[in-house]
């Protein structure tokens, strides 16, 4: 079955998704870390203090473009924006990491 979903409620969808992750911040001098619980050992999304920039592990942009069908790019963009959300803070520019 198939649902058309507006573009808006699509980015509420995301957010939500990411919200249900649970994501754990460990804030950092320089940087701040969203890691998942039991997993310390690798960051899922990194944000620059200084540069304002938002690197993303790309299993993490894989999930969101597989999940809701979207471009990778776009994926990048709502995460980014939920780390905005969820930090209070801009973020300038984006970018994903292995």
């Amino acid at each position: 079955m198939k649902y058309l979903i507006t573009e808006s409620k699509l980015e509420k969808v995301v957010m939500k998704y990411l919200n249900g992750l649970d994501l754990k911040i460990l804030d950092k001098i320089t940087n701040i870390y969203f890691v998942r619980e039991g997993h310390d050992d690798y960051a899922y999304i990194v944000y620059d203090i200084y540069n304002r920039k938002c690197i993303i592990y790309y299993d993490l942009i894989g999930e969101i473009t597989n999940l809701f069908s979207l471009d990778s790019n776009y994926s990048e963009e709502l995460i980014g924006k939920w780390v905005e959300d969820t930090l209070d803070k801009e973020v300038k520019s984006t970018g994903w990491m292995f």
